[in-house]
């Protein structure tokens, strides 16, 4: 993948992606004033590379679920390996090596009390490579909700509101879902673009209902399409973990200039004792430094920061595909 070169035409389709994920071909097309194969051969060649992959999300508070950050300091030379295990559970995403390798973050989604306790305080404690955790509660999110900057900046203003969804109104309530809604969102998470045919086969239902429940979901800003893409094929080479200690009175302000920055992938107010979690992507170290000393440090009430460089992503969001590779 590394070897991979995204031209303007790739980005542009990975915005448009971004803005609306099961866009039809023809409709990004007429958007990009190119035919539809041409946008067709591209999405194949980025999507069997693994280079770009489109893929539904459920919204945690729609469903009643909460969303944990976890830290997992592990034994020298046992955090390829803990990675790899958490990597493959349903329950996980965007699980990354950090600082020296020896630490991990990960985000888990849990629904009840008790399967917040089975995760965090007994199956990870329980494994002898696992020497410390701390987990913290994801409160609200902060930035990144319509995705990062980075890969969203190769439409203009018309591009992006004729590709974008008609508004819906805001649902207030938890949406309750079957063991059917679990088999769809399963296939989405691996796959946001799986076609109705395949999508039917896994829940069982037919394609025209399969195509209702998606509307009714989507509606309900119960499910949602993001893009899984590498920033490495962008140019941005340093990702790092950004934990902020904020003066509770500074914290709407902070989280507004955060929402602006274009170095911040996704940002959150947390529990424990830093109260916000940003995920920074720069071009380099150098980069980095720049974002911390200049942009980051000059907000007020933001008391101490520590950065945790990301070493290595064992998995992103949705479903991995394959075992990382250690």
């Amino acid at each position: 993948m590394e070897s991979l070169t995204l031209d303007e035409l790739d980005r542009q389709l990975a915005h448009a992606l971004q803005v609306d994920g099961r866009a039809s071909f023809s409709r990004i097309a007429a958007v990009l004033g190119v035919s539809d194969q041409t946008v067709a051969r591209r999405y194949r060649r980025l999507r069997t590379a693994g280079a770009l992959r489109v893929i539904g999300l459920p919204d945690a508070r729609r469903i009643g679920c909460v969303d944990w950050l976890v830290r997992i300091q592990c034994a020298p030379n046992a955090a390829a390996s803990v990675a790899a295990a958490l990597s493959r559970r349903s329950d996980t995403s965007w699980v990354s090596l950090t600082s020296g390798g020896t630490e991990i973050t990960c985000i888990t989604r849990t629904r009840h009390r008790q399967d917040s306790d089975s995760l965090l305080l007994q199956t990870l404690p329980r494994t002898p490579q696992v020497v410390a955790i701390t987990a913290h509660c994801l409160l609200r999110n902060l930035a990144g909700t319509t995705g990062w900057p980075g890969r969203t900046a190769a439409l203009t203003a018309p591009q992006i509101d004729a590709l974008r969804p008609a508004p819906v109104p805001d649902a207030d309530q938890p949406v309750e879902l079957g063991d059917a809604d679990q088999r769809l969102l399963a296939e989405l998470a691996k796959d946001g673009r799986a076609g109705y045919p395949a999508l039917a086969s896994a829940t069982g239902w037919s394609e025209s209902t399969v195509r209702r429940r998606l509307d009714q979901l989507r509606r309900a800003n119960v499910l949602y399409f993001d893009v899984d893409l590498d920033p490495l094929l962008l140019g941005y080479a340093t990702e790092a973990i950004l934990w902020l200690t904020v003066a509770p009175g500074h914290l709407t302000d902070v989280a507004a200039a955060l929402a602006g920055h274009p170095e911040i992938a996704f940002a959150s107010a947390t529990t424990g004792p830093t109260n916000v979690v940003a995920f920074a992507v720069c071009r380099d170290a150098d980069a980095l430094y720049d974002y911390l000393a200049t942009r980051l440090g000059a907000l007020a009430g933001v008391l101490r920061v520590e950065t945790a460089p990301i070493i290595r992503s064992a998995k992103r969001a949705g479903t991995a595909l394959v075992p990382p590779t250690r």
